[in-house]
């Protein structure tokens, strides 16, 4: 007797979600972006210190969502850090010593634009720091992480992460757009081909680093639109806030005109009106 071979019944596919409208994107954009505005105002009122770390791959959009959380508040609040590589001097210093400066005081929010894991990351991958100094950060970062939060900081940690494909296609835009050129360095192309060591290296970073205290949520970026809103959504929901009411203030009454002061401001050199 011959047996019929059991039919598989084959996994319902999942649809590919389908991308936010620019309008619809810009829409709910300016919601989150009227709560930051709020969450401003709170952090100032209560002199929160936060501090907020983007970690990623390379072309994952951490500029880009950072960019949407500061457009329309205060740079004096929201404060971005973007450092460059060490100097000589800071290469003898403490590793962590260079990051400590531009930590917040009383009411501010400082997003980091890449961080102290940098060693974790590109230091590791392309040899930029040895072995020991490598372990030794693993292995003291969540204790002086855990030394931020006890102090009173709101630290929180986000990770964005594409797909090999976007990641190329991104790297593509950039090498046509005169615009995005500054964005293709030459260990931008580097990570590219090291895509699998990187991996690696965020793999055993997000094991060592991963904890109760301060973990890791990661960003799903292949959609820009997406994981920019998803991101600005969490970070709101991350930090208990209040909406203080906004009282619209009266413009005063303009003093008098001074005797010989002039209808305009006198100038010698002007901007062309071109456009």
């Amino acid at each position: 007797m011959i047996k019929k071979k059991a039919k598989h019944t084959k996994p319902a596919e999942q649809k590919p979600k389908k991308r936010l409208s620019r309008k619809a994107f810009d829409q709910e954009l300016e919601k989150l972006q009227v709560e930051l505005c709020r969450l401003q105002e709170w952090v100032k009122q209560e002199g929160l210190r936060v501090v907020v770390v983007f970690e990623g791959r390379d072309a994952a959009g951490k500029g880009g969502v950072i960019k949407r959380i500061t457009e329309r508040v205060s740079p004096r609040v929201f404060r971005v850090v973007a450092l460059p590589a060490p100097t000589e001097r800071e290469k003898t210093q403490l590793y962590m010593q260079r990051y400590v400066p531009h930590f917040p005081a009383a009411g501010e929010v400082v997003l980091f634009d890449r961080s102290w894991y940098n060693r974790a990351g590109v230091e590791h991958v392309m040899g930029f720091c040895t072995q020991p100094e490598y372990e030794r950060f693993l292995r003291l970062a969540p204790t002086f992480e855990h030394y931020l939060i006890d102090d009173g900081i709101i630290l929180i940690k986000y990770f964005f992460d594409v797909s090999q494909q976007v990641q190329e296609e991104r790297f593509a835009a950039r090498a046509t757009d005169p615009r995005k050129h500054w964005k293709l360095s030459p260990m931008d192309l580097e990570s590219w081909a090291r895509w699998w060591d990187y991996t690696a290296a965020y793999e055993a970073m997000i094991k060592a680093t991963d904890s109760e205290h301060a973990p890791w949520y990661r960003v799903e970026a292949d959609d820009k639109r997406s994981a920019r809103l998803n991101c600005i959504s969490h970070l709101l929901s991350m930090i208990p806030y209040q909406e203080i009411p906004f009282e619209a203030p009266s413009l005063p009454k303009r003093r008098k005109r001074g005797k010989g002061v002039p209808d305009t401001v006198s100038f010698a050199h002007a901007v062309p009106a071109v456009y």
